[in-house]
């Protein structure tokens, strides 16, 4: 397994999901969504893996200029717009390999040990 946790320190969703990872002793790699935060493949991966970038959007996000301009972009254009305003990402994003959850999943984590 190569797990990656793509999070923010703020999330408690995100803090949810590394216990989760420590209980079981798994090892992952955490990335800070608001620090580094996704490449455009890595985020094209989770996309096609999750049903899509509209899944990837946070509705509860705190930064409500840049979720409405994300939930006003056309499909074309949302990739870019999503890369340039990680903040309204739904956190945590976790991938294994081709596969990826977006938020707290451990149900769908169980069936990837």
């Amino acid at each position: 397994m190569n797990i990656q946790i793509f999070g923010s320190k703020k999330s408690s969703d995100s803090r949810k999901a590394e216990r989760w990872f420590k209980e079981r002793r798994i090892r992952f790699q955490y990335v800070d969504l608001l620090d580094k935060g996704l490449s455009k493949g890595e985020m094209a991966s989770v996309a096609k893996a999750v049903g899509g970038y509209d899944k990837l959007l946070d509705p509860a996000a705190k930064d409500g200029y840049a979720l409405a301009l994300a939930q006003h972009t056309p499909q074309a254009m949302l990739p870019n717009v999503l890369l340039e305003n990680q903040q309204v990402l739904r956190a945590p994003i976790v991938r294994n390999g081709r596969q990826a959850t977006v938020g707290y999943a451990p149900e769908v984590w169980k069936a990837w040990e």
